[in-house]
């Protein structure tokens, strides 16, 4: 329920013509299988981002998969970037340091969190039924 009212929330603040009643939101994984990869635990290097589509009812309506930039090449700076420019509003992960969770925030993409389950999209579905969570600044790794 949390995720529906934050897609709601999201789409509210975004205009028409820029989403379409749309929300996207980028799992970093394995593979480019879609919902059937296995997610990344480590978005920095993660070969690829499966970007997901919701509906503003919460429905998955498209699933796309990205190759990553390299990380060795472009360094974590690199990756958001690469990330942000994906057009994202949401980043799902199963955790990331406080200065990529900074930087998204403040690039307006929505870090969320989820440690348990391993492929994209049974936690796809896990988001659109509103159980994962923002992801806290406490759970940041510290490495």
């Amino acid at each position: 329920m949390l995720a529906l009212l934050l897609i709601k929330r999201i789409l509210k603040q975004k205009s028409a013509n820029e989403r379409k009643g749309v929300m996207r939101i980028a799992i970093p994984s394995e593979t480019d299988r879609g919902l059937s990869s296995v997610r990344s635990g480590h978005f920095g290097h993660a070969p690829y981002f499966t970007i997901v589509t919701y509906a503003d009812d919460g429905t998955i309506q498209g699933v796309e998969s990205v190759k990553n930039v390299d990380h060795d090449q472009n360094g974590c700076g690199g990756v958001i970037e690469y990330v942000l420019g994906l057009g994202v509003d949401g980043i799902l992960t199963v955790g990331m340091g406080m200065p990529p969770l900074m930087r998204f925030t403040q690039g307006g993409v929505t870090v969320y969190a989820e440690t348990e389950t391993p492929l994209v999209g049974d936690v796809a579905r896990k988001f659109a039924a509103g159980r994962v969570a923002r992801m806290s600044p406490d759970a940041a790794c510290r490495h």
